[in-house]
């Protein structure tokens, strides 16, 4: 049986003797005899559940769209794809900064990127407030956007790394423990935003400016949680006794494959395709989630808020179930059914708003989330088969940029289609065609997973005697 140890005896587990560039250094992390790696899915997601809440960012579309008139939009306030085009910012950072600073981040450890992480995403939560307070887009969009988006994108990677080299019997279940944290920081945030919200609301204010402080303040203590207790195995160490595989399956290999070498194959570009089409089918959902369900269904803020908070449950389970079934299945099958699967569903959701059904829109939506959440889950693993371990950390930062251009595409095709939409038609039926798209851009993405063939072996790391 394992023992719980921090590692923390006499200071040696953080390095406190050698002041905080030793606490913060990869050195200090190293995990000491007797440490359990399963005290790293808590860090990994205490991180996560922080800076996913930009998935429940949408709760603050409608009070941000009427800062100045606080009951109603007035003229001067922002419009609700404005405040969208933060959402995008954000997310559209997430992937360059995992793309710039991935060889940093493999180098640094991921203490110094959880620290660095927090005080990028906590900043842009404050900068958010002052935007709000002052009641300027530009400093909206450099906080929450820029800044925060730099955040998001240090916090995303660094658990993943992590948890893939203490997991290497079970990757696939690895990378969802790591990455449903992130999944499920709109259960938090959604319903935590509103009901601040509606605490620090009046006559004068919609309570936003002050939410966004509060939150900054929780998450960071949160954060810092993470980055306390997270470790990086030693040299050489492997689970006891696991015996790596001598024989291999088609799409997985033993080898390495550099990340500067990896970008040039078409697999990677490849299965930047195969991200860009899943998450840009699902990430429009999440970005408007809150407005889109009242327009439907006529439903209140307050139960708006719990749709996007269910939402989050789905995208969070989603990635342990889906990426932990993938281990079985293999990552190629897994997005087949992603994709076939969630085709389907968007192609029904017209139906149930026809229906009027709340309740079949819910779960069509639900189900559609959950693979939403398994295919990022499942990327790494992915990677991982066809490039080996070395540097994966690196080539999952630089493929995450399929996710900012996702993070254009699908917020801004459903803010700016449902708007035009709703210039022509009733509200309710302003997102039919938007989900008969995205229906489109997963039979792009199921193409192009079906094309994917092993690395070829001119790539691999060449091995010196």
């Amino acid at each position: 049986m394992e023992k719980w140890d921090l590692g923390l005896q006499g200071g040696a587990g953080l390095g406190l003797d050698g002041g905080m560039g030793s606490i913060l250094s990869r050195e200090a992390t190293v995990a000491q005899p007797g440490f359990s790696r399963w005290l790293v899915p808590p860090a990994a997601i205490a991180v996560h559940m922080c800076i996913g809440q930009v998935y429940g960012f949408s709760v603050f579309k409608k009070p941000l769209a009427k800062v100045l008139g606080v009951t109603g939009p007035v003229a001067g306030d922002w419009s609700e794809a404005d405040v969208g085009v933060a959402y995008s910012i954000a997310l559209a950072l997430l992937g360059l900064s995992a793309a710039v600073f991935g060889k940093w981040v493999e180098r640094s450890g991921p203490r110094k990127t959880m620290v660095a992480s927090m005080l990028c995403f906590c900043s842009g939560l404050v900068l958010t407030a002052l935007a709000v307070k002052w009641h300027q887009l530009w400093l909206l969009y450099a906080g929450y956007g820029l800044v925060g988006g730099v955040g998001l994108g240090l916090g995303y990677i660094a658990p993943v790394s992590t948890l893939m080299k203490w997991f290497p019997d079970r990757p696939g279940m690895a990378t969802g423990m790591a990455i449903m944290g992130f999944g499920g920081g709109a259960l938090i945030g959604g319903p935590l935003a509103e009901e601040l919200m509606k605490f620090f609301g009046s006559e004068t204010s919609v309570g936003a400016s002050e939410a966004l402080l509060v939150m900054a303040g929780l998450y960071a203590v949160s954060m810092l949680f993470g980055a306390v207790v997270v470790r990086v195995p030693p040299e050489g160490w492997k689970p006891e006794g696991w015996v790596p595989k001598t024989t291999q399956a088609k799409l997985v290999t033993t080898a390495s494959v550099s990340v500067d070498v990896a970008w040039k194959t078409p697999q990677f570009w490849l299965l930047w395709v195969v991200l860009c089409m899943n998450v840009s089918a699902g990430i429009g959902i999440l970005g408007q989630a809150s407005p889109m369900i009242q327009d439907m269904f006529k439903v209140t803020p307050a139960a708006a808020a719990g749709y996007v908070g269910l939402l989050s449950l789905c995208n969070l389970g989603g990635r342990f179930f889906w990426s932990s079934m993938s281990d079985l299945t293999g990552r190629k099958g897994i997005y087949c059914i992603y994709f076939i699967l969630g085709a389907a569903l968007y192609a029904s959701v017209p139906w149930t708003q026809g229906q009027g059904s709340v309740t079949l829109f819910v779960v069509a939506t639900g189900l559609i989330l959950t693979m939403y959440g398994g295919g990022f889950a499942t990327i790494p693993a992915y990677l991982r088969d066809l490039f080996g371990s070395y540097q994966v950390g690196a080539i999952h930062g630089r493929l995450i940029t399929a996710w900012s251009m996702a993070a254009v595409i699908g917020p801004q095709l459903m803010d700016r289609l449902s708007v035009a939409n709703k210039k022509s038609m009733p509200p309710e039926q302003a997102y039919n065609s938007i989900f008969h798209l995205m229906v489109g851009l997963l039979m792009v993405g199921l193409v192009a997973n079906l094309l994917v063939r092993p690395v070829a072996e001119k790539h691999h790391v060449k091995k010196t005697s």
